[in-house]
């Protein structure tokens, strides 16, 4: 560790993520222990406040014993690993460019409301408004294995604020996800240099000082697979690069796996047209306010407090559809 600070670091937050695991567990036996020591007390006599103090930690052990099942979900081989998620405009014009950019917001919140960091790798903006795409990466316990449930086309219906008729319009984004290989596994994806074709040009959005007055931002195609890896974040254009590359080297390694094993549904799922017909949610604002998951059929009425960043019941709900599945393939 000494000799590799990287791998130390690495390693070091592998092993804070393996004592929030212990801890959460030595935890609740404390409580349950505490619990049974009142429940013996009560049933010699009746003490009221007692009783109320147990009912209400009773609730908060039970929320706690959720995400403990929750987190029992997230078993595939790549669930524990960060991830990298795009964001892409579909059909709907730039209703639905500014669609994508409320589902890039959502998910932002999303991630702080679960203590992750966030790295914005790339934002194309679009002509007036919202974004057309959008790569970012996500760093914390089990980022690949929640926001997997999100993959797939979500639907918008409103009344567009771009119609000067003030009509209602429907529009598509779609998120994909797949996981963020650590770095001592990306030495084992091997790339050719000559099938490297690398563009250097100038950041585009508002960005900080020198972001968009020198050529700092780097995409990398990989042209034998015409999968490409771009990064604008940084100030440099060597630590623009690095994140790149280590994004299309993902990226590619997620291709290997599927060819190799034939698992698409697993890693990427079913990868649909963004249009109608393909979502997995729907999040209608008129006529009247609803998000619907279309796998799942579980409905909130609250739309604010989702695209707030509160989808935590709708990812719950996929991964407990997935297990499920799983179970009646034989395979969990």
């Amino acid at each position: 560790m000494w000799d590799d600070p990287a791998r130390g670091q690495r390693r070091t937050t592998r092993l804070s993520r393996l004592n929030e695991v212990v801890e959460r567990h030595a935890r609740l036996e404390r409580q349950l222990d505490d619990f049974r020591a009142a429940d013996e007390l009560l049933s010699d006599e009746d003490d009221p406040e007692l009783r109320k103090e147990l009912e209400d930690k009773l609730s908060s052990i039970e929320a706690e014993l959720e995400r403990v099942e929750l987190a029992s979900l997230l078993s595939g081989r790549y669930d524990a690993n960060d991830a990298i998620a795009s964001l892409h405009a579909g059909a709907g014009g730039i209703d639905s460019q500014d669609w994508a950019d409320m589902l890039l917001r959502m998910y932002l919140r999303w991630a702080e409301r679960e203590g992750m960091q966030v790295e914005l790798d790339e934002v194309l903006p679009g002509e007036e408004a919202g974004i057309k795409s959008a790569t970012f990466t996500l760093h914390g316990p089990n980022a690949y294995g929640l926001l997997s449930a999100e993959r797939g086309v979500h639907r918008l219906v409103r009344l567009s604020p771009f119609d000067q008729a003030h009509r209602r319009h429907t529009s598509f984004a779609s998120l994909d996800v797949i996981p963020l290989l650590p770095e001592e596994d990306d030495e084992d994806i091997e790339i050719d240099p000559k099938d490297l074709r690398i563009d250097i040009y100038r950041s585009t959005g508002p960005g900080g000082q020198s972001v968009n007055t020198t050529d700092s931002a780097v995409r990398i195609v990989h042209l034998p697979t015409g999968i490409q890896a771009a990064c604008q974040n940084e100030r440099s254009q060597l630590q623009n690069r690095a994140v790149a590359m280590r994004i299309l080297k993902s990226r590619l390694a997620d291709l290997y796996r599927r060819q190799r094993e034939q698992e698409i549904e697993n890693l990427r799922g079913e990868r649909r047209d963004i249009e109608f017909g393909s979502q997995i949610r729907s999040y209608v604002l008129h006529p009247y306010r609803l998000v619907k998951d279309h796998r799942t059929n579980l409905e909130i009425g609250n739309v604010d407090a989702v695209l707030g960043g509160d989808i935590d019941r709708l990812i719950e709900a996929e991964l407990r559809r997935r297990a499920t599945q799983a179970r009646g393939d034989g395979r969990g």
